[in-house]
Order: structure tokens, then sequence, then C-alpha cells
């Protein structure tokens, strides 16, 4: 039976530095491919936040244990399922979130429609993050467009999905503000022509978010953060207006929500889920999707940053630099 260099998973841990400590690289026999299913070779998987809720166990997806960790990759075709066969070969970017093994892996099997076939001048290494975050912005964008919004606030504001957003804000001429907490992420948005940025850092933030709100009345926001700052937004937007909640970076539970605004103003909090999203697309609007999102990156419109590269023998090194610093890019994982 074949088998493939993989990073195991022995057990969750709420504690992250003991969770990427317990990490082992073993040799992990290949299961036989159901019909439906592909081998794909991996050339490149990121770590993404949702991978490190998912080792502390804090994610919506709990695998059996030992698992393989990775929910996205990119990589080619090497063998198919029966159903299949026409995909033999192909380059894809995957995105994996069943109960079965991830992506830390020199080879992983995938389900035929969770993967992605690229184009000819798609890059593979930043085809490797095409999956979760652009498809994340556009999703979250379909809200923009649906609700007409003419400004919408994010926070985050310095992390890749953010990134995406301000692009295709631009292209239909929607303002942003954008939110970070730190005073480098501020007069690095500032440097590139981002007209509202504030610090959550900032003795002033509070006033000014209302003041923003006030003349800009944005009635969709976009937290990846939670905690404070979630209240802190939906407080200071006008009537009839939303919180959409896609990420809990701070691991804090949502707070400083202004009851009566809720019921007296129509206000509310939701949350975003990529994977209850893609199933309410149909497959000729997913494809014209993804062919639009790889234009964007052939093209330079779309970039996803890229901090370090790692083999998969230095996981534990190549996730202690991603959370150091998750701002500064991704970190890819490569055979």
């Amino acid at each position: 039976m074949k088998t493939s260099k993989s990073v195991i998973l022995p057990a969750y841990n709420d504690n992250l530095l003991r969770a990427i400590l317990g990490l082992k690289v073993e040799e992990k026999q290949i299961r036989e491919l159901q019909a439906s299913e592909v081998l794909v070779r991996m050339a490149a998987s990121p770590c993404n936040p949702s991978d490190i809720a998912f080792l502390r166990g804090g994610y919506n997806i709990i695998k059996p244990l030992p698992a393989i960790p990775g929910f996205e990759a990119s990589g080619t075709i090497v063998e198919t399922g029966t159903d299949v066969p026409r995909l033999l070969s192909k380059k894809v970017s995957c995105f994996i979130q069943g109960d079965f093994d991830g992506t830390w892996s020199d080879f992983f099997i995938a389900r035929a429609k969770d993967c992605i076939v690229l184009k000819d001048n798609m890059d593979i290494k930043q085809a490797a993050c095409l999956s979760i975050n652009p498809l994340t912005a556009y999703g979250m964008f379909e809200m923009i467009k649906e609700k007409n919004c003419n400004t919408f606030i994010q926070n985050a504001a310095g992390g890749q999905v953010p990134g995406f957003m301000r692009i295709l804000a631009k292209k239909h001429g929607i303002n942003v503000i954008n939110i970070v907490r730190k005073e480098e992420h501020l007069d690095k948005l500032l440097a590139e022509g981002n007209q509202f940025v504030l610090n959550t850092g900032s003795e002033s933030f509070e006033t000014n978010l209302q003041e923003l709100c006030k003349d800009l009345t944005p009635t969709l926001a976009f937290d990846a953060v939670g905690g404070n700052i979630t209240g802190q937004m939906l407080n200071a937007m006008p009537e009839n207006s939303q919180v959409v909640v896609y990420g809990g970076l701070s691991g804090e539970k949502v707070s400083m929500v202004d009851v009566m605004g809720i019921i007296f103003n129509k206000k509310s909090i939701s949350g975003f889920n990529l994977n209850d999203w893609i199933p309410t697309l149909s497959k000729e609007r997913f494809v014209k999707m993804t062919d639009e999102i790889q234009d964007m990156f052939i093209s330079g419109e779309f970039f996803t940053t890229i901090q370090a590269e790692f083999p998969l023998d230095d996981v534990v090194k190549g996730l202690r630099t991603y959370i150091k610093s998750m701002s500064s890019g991704k970190v890819l994982f490569v055979p």
C-alpha cells in the first residue's frame, strides 16, 4: 500500500503552543480511493486561522484522532476514482473540510467536487491560497451588492481577506472603513492610499468610528476578530445595520453590544461560513466565479502575500513563524 509523509495531530489542545509542539511527521498509509475521489500530489498548503483553531479543537470541524491537519492546498492529481478519470494530471486547488485527513501531506485525498481545476497561467503557489480567502471575500462582497451598500466596515484590515475586499470595493466604487490594531498596519494602509483607517489602540478610536459612521452610513460590517470590537462596530452604525462575523481571532466572546440598538434600531449580528455559502451556488455560478478569481490572480489584481515556505519536517517552525506575525502573510508547507 502507498504511503505519504504527513503531519500528524495526536491530540487537540487549547494551549496552542502545546498543540503545535505535539505535532509529529510520519509516513501514513494512503487508503483506496472512492469513485468520486482523487489523489493529489501536494505542491503547497498554507496555514490559515481556521487551521490554528482546528489544532486547538476550537473549530467547527472535529476530526477523529490522530488526524492530518490542513484545509487548503494546490497540487497535481496523480490518481482518480472510477467516476472522475477526466481529472487525471490536472493541476488543482482544493478545499477539504470533511472528517477525513487534511492537506499537510505529500499526497492527500480530496473529493472531486472540492477541487478547482487551474488555468494554465495560474501560479501553483498562489493557487494554494485560492480556495478559502478569495472565495470568502467574494461571498461576503455578494452581501454588499445585495444590500446596495455605499460603505462597509472591516476589522483585521491588514489581513488577506480584507485586502481582497478592498480590491473588490475599489472596482465597484464603494468606500471602506478599515480597522486595525497596530500603528504599523495603519501607516501601511494609509501609504497604500486608503482614506479611512482607524486603530483600535487610539484613545479616540470609538469617537472617530462614530463620526465616520455618521458621515458615511455603513450598514454592513465584517468581523474577523470578535470580542469588544463586534459591539463597538454595531453600536456606531446606523439603523438597519448588520455585523457579519466570519472569524474569531481574539478568541473572545462577542461583547459590548447595545441591546437597545438590537431591539429598537433593527441591528443584527450574523455569521458567514464558506462551507454553508458554496452549496447555495449553482455549478455554473461557482465555475464562473472561480474563473473570475483566477483571472484576477493571473492579471496581478489579486495576490496572496507569502512570508515563508517550510518543508513538512519543519511544521513546528513554520507554525511558530505564522502565529508570531500572521499579518505578514501566509506560511506555506511544501513537500
